[in-house]
């Protein structure tokens, strides 16, 4: 997958999460448990998506071209 589709997926997942933390001050107390859980789940995602991403950035031993000699 590409950085690019990646870091759509993240922006999408981060205003997910903004959207949830909104809701949740606003919620009453009757809805905050089932908002929490959504926002914990929201999160989740979020931070995978952030270490795919960072995975991509950082260079692997196997994407290196081997040395002739």
């Amino acid at each position: 997958m590409s950085i690019k589709l990646i870091a759509v997926d993240l922006y999408r997942a981060q205003k997910a999460v903004w959207k949830l933390e909104k809701e949740l001050e606003e919620a009453t107390l009757k809805d905050k448990e089932a908002i929490k859980r959504k926002l914990r789940q929201a999160q989740a995602e979020w931070q995978q998506l952030r270490n795919i991403m960072d995975g991509e950035k950082r260079p692997s031993v196997f994407r290196k071209k081997p040395h002739i000699l």
